[in-house]
């Protein structure tokens, strides 16, 4: 049986290899050649997004089912309000997550905006990794396989 330190350990780890997997599919749709590199903000919010509810998780901290990253950095705060103020790089991510997804009125998102999300994702990946890291390296906590009793 895990112990809840365990559950939270993987936790933090499938919310971080989901955005791992966001991240790689936003730079395979990005070599692709599109009329409109939306699906590539998608997956540079929906990794950004993920990166920073690892975060949380690990803090223990509750969010709601929303694609806000604004909102998220406010949770983030309660434990560290510079690593909050570093992720509002994030905050132009959050359009991508919803109102790119849907026709409407709103422009192509261009190549290189696509690139300029998917890098928005990767900086909010680093800053998220580099808080996590000690925690991280600690491993597991017990050892064990995740999932193992």
């Amino acid at each position: 049986m895990r112990t809840p330190e365990q559950v939270k350990w993987d936790f933090v780890q499938q919310w971080r290899d989901k955005a791992r997997k966001d991240l790689a599919a936003g730079a395979v749709l990005l070599k692709e050649e599109f009329e409109d590199y939306d699906n590539v903000g998608f997956h540079a919010q929906q990794a950004a997004e993920k990166f920073i509810k690892a975060f949380l998780v690990r803090h223990q901290i509750e969010f709601p089912k929303s694609h806000d990253i604004a909102l998220l950095r406010q949770l983030v705060a309660r434990v560290d309000s510079r690593l909050a103020e570093k992720l509002a790089i994030a905050d132009a991510l959050t359009p991508y997550g919803v109102e790119f997804r849907y026709p409407g009125d709103l422009p192509a998102v261009s190549q290189g905006d696509g690139e300029k999300a998917l890098r928005l994702a990767q900086q909010t990946r680093d800053l998220i990794m580099e808080s996590l890291k000690s925690y991280l390296d600690a491993g597991r906590p017990g050892g064990g396989e995740p999932g193992k009793k």
